[in-house]
């Protein structure tokens, strides 16, 4: 059987093949997902970001939970911090969500962010393709956790679940990186804590705020107070989650649209960056040029990296 009916088929040992190459950037899996892209656009896109340590991942795991009991099938890809040694990711994701294991509906892939800013790694939403193209009905994506730079998540989910706890400054935080405007549903976990309250109290106050500054009908920013680990107020966000989607969904509505664009164009910047570089240091080595010299160069002040940029783009 070809590869692309294998993926389609949702062939387990397939599937994860082609996303090691993927993450492993082999030039063998630019072509899978040439052939595989007409088979993607299904699949409903939900992204987790927040502070290190809010739980997150256990919310992923309860989630899941929900739509397993749905008779829906999920993806999940859990991008962890890269290892200075190693270059691979933590797996501390696969440990917690283990009893998703032996269930044939749900797939894991834990990857890692390779220096990666914005809380996701270059190759995550072609991951997601591949996810989507398998039929996977959710693709659950946990970002690594980096705090104000978790942005990039907002343009590669439909839905956007911002996770923070009382008593971490997150409402603070979440003002100076301007977060608050990415957040679709907002999760306070951990609420058993002292000063969840407050912390709900805060949220409500800005999403004031900033729905007074939108005009027309547009989505209002949800807040939902859950302990994952206890189970609680799970169901409530599931249910504001499908929420969601039904209004992307909703008649006439373009907003569905819109949010693929999104998508779609940071994957396509993202690949044209990535050609563009590898074209660069191709025509640099064809030369003859060594980019150690021009390194050497530069800390020697004889030249800058602006200029010694300008003239390979140049030549």
């Amino acid at each position: 059987m070809d590869i692309i009916q294998q993926i389609v088929a949702g062939d387990v040992r397939t599937i994860a093949r082609v996303l090691r190459d993927i993450d492993d950037e082999l030039p063998s899996s630019r072509e899978v997902l040439q052939r595989l892209y007409p088979h993607t656009g299904k699949a409903h896109v939900i992204g987790f970001t927040g502070s290190p340590g809010v739980g997150k991942s256990s919310l992923v795991d309860q989630v899941a939970t929900h739509y397993r009991k749905d008779s829906k099938t999920v993806g999940i890809l859990a991008v962890d911090p890269t290892s200075p040694f190693t270059g691979g990711a933590i797996l501390g994701d696969r440990i917690r969500m283990q009893r998703h294991f032996l269930d044939p509906g749900v797939f894991i892939r834990s990857l890692a962010t390779r220096g990666q800013f914005g809380g996701l790694t270059r190759s995550t939403n072609d991951m997601v393709n591949v996810l989507d193209a398998a039929g996977k009905d959710v693709v659950l994506v946990e970002t690594v956790g980096v705090g104000q730079d978790e942005v990039e998540v907002a343009n590669s989910a439909h839905t956007t679940v911002l996770v923070m706890i009382p008593g971490m400054g997150d409402d603070i935080q979440a003002i100076k990186a301007g977060i608050m405007e990415i957040g679709n549903i907002f999760v306070v976990n951990k609420a058993d804590r002292e000063g969840s309250r407050k912390t709900v109290r805060e949220l409500m106050n800005l999403i004031e705020i900033g729905v007074r500054r939108r005009n027309g009908e547009e989505w209002e920013p949800r807040i939902i107070e859950t302990e994952a680990v206890k189970g609680r107020g799970i169901d409530k966000l599931y249910e504001t989650i499908e929420q969601h989607k039904a209004y992307l969904l909703a008649t006439g509505s373009q907003r569905w649209r819109e949010a693929v664009e999104k998508r779609t164009r940071l994957q396509l910047l993202g690949v044209l960056k990535d050609l563009a570089f590898r074209a660069a240091l191709e025509r640099i080595e064809a030369r003859g040029d060594s980019i150690d010299e021009m390194v050497r160069r530069i800390v020697d002040r004889q030249s800058d990296p602006y200029s010694v940029a300008r003239q390979i783009l140049e030549k």
